[in-house]
């Protein structure tokens, strides 16, 4: 019997998952199907409980239900938990459902190996302090950066942050908070994990932020460059989108479902073109 996955999110249409999970399953040999799924949006927990009943093996977690998936879980990987985020579920025989969070190694993934640009003693600056941000927080701390600065809208949600990670981890002492007002400059990698780009919007992040030649990367992506990367390409920034980081993190959640880790350059070339 084949297995059946989705992914589930409001909206959802647009999503590039099914294509990027089919060519892994036809490279791998895994038998197994994947849809989209929306959901209302005051209906995850319903929508997540009929699948695992229907059988289903799992499924991935988008906008905007990435915080409610990790109440939804009965269990949670431990860089879910720090994350308090969750970007993937799997559906045990049980009853039991897994949250785990591959964002985030989807993310160094695609700077370090696809960009080239290593985090080791850079200084890093989040954009954003919502389900996506936390989800990329602890992977690239584990990098070893000079610095993470999560500058927020709302500066209280970013110093919770902080304090969050700092309580849980000992090697947390690189990561502090600012106000989009407070942002100083000379950061290497600018990350906006904000949802400002799905709304064709600018984070108010000032230019000299960025270091001549600086990575900047959107977690969104799109046929055109979103105003953060235009933006930051206006201003002498190497800029990126999120598919990468989306093949990425589908690469370590299909591992994690199969056992088996597919090949990611061939199939982020073709989706690029």
């Amino acid at each position: 019997m084949t297995d059946k996955y989705c992914v589930i999110g409001n909206p959802i249409a647009h999503s590039k998952s099914p294509e990027i999970h089919a060519a892994f399953a036809a490279e791998t040999g895994q038998d197994l199907i994947y849809e989209r799924r929306l959901s209302p949006l005051d209906g995850f927990a319903a929508t997540v409980r009929e699948l695992a009943a229907q059988g289903w093996r799992g499924a991935n977690v988008t906008v905007p239900f990435k915080l409610e998936a990790a109440g939804v879980a009965t269990r949670l990987a431990e860089r879910a938990r720090l994350a308090g985020a969750v970007n993937t579920l799997l559906f045990e025989a049980g009853g039991g459902i897994v949250g785990d969070n591959t964002d985030g190694p989807g993310l160094v993934a695609d700077i370090v190996r696809n960009a080239g640009v290593a985090l080791a003693g850079k200084r890093v600056l989040l954009l954003g302090a919502g389900g996506a941000a936390r989800g990329v927080i602890l992977p690239i701390l584990q990098e070893g950066p000079a610095a993470i600065v999560i500058a927020n809208r709302t500066r209280a949600t970013a110093d919770e942050l902080v304090a969050h990670f700092g309580a849980h981890l000992a090697h947390a002492g690189q990561l502090s908070a600012c106000g989009y007002d407070a942002i100083d400059g000379g950061f290497d990698v600018v990350v906006n994990a904000t949802s400002a780009s799905l709304g064709a919007a600018l984070p108010p992040v000032p230019a000299t932020a960025l270091k001549p030649g600086a990575l900047a990367l959107d977690m969104m992506y799109g046929k055109e460059p979103s105003p953060f990367m235009a933006f930051a390409a206006g201003h002498g920034a190497v800029v990126r989108d999120g598919l990468g980081m989306l093949v990425e993190q589908a690469a370590e959640a299909f591992a994690l479902w199969r056992g088996v880790r597919p090949q990611t350059a061939a199939l982020l070339q073709r989706l690029r073109a």
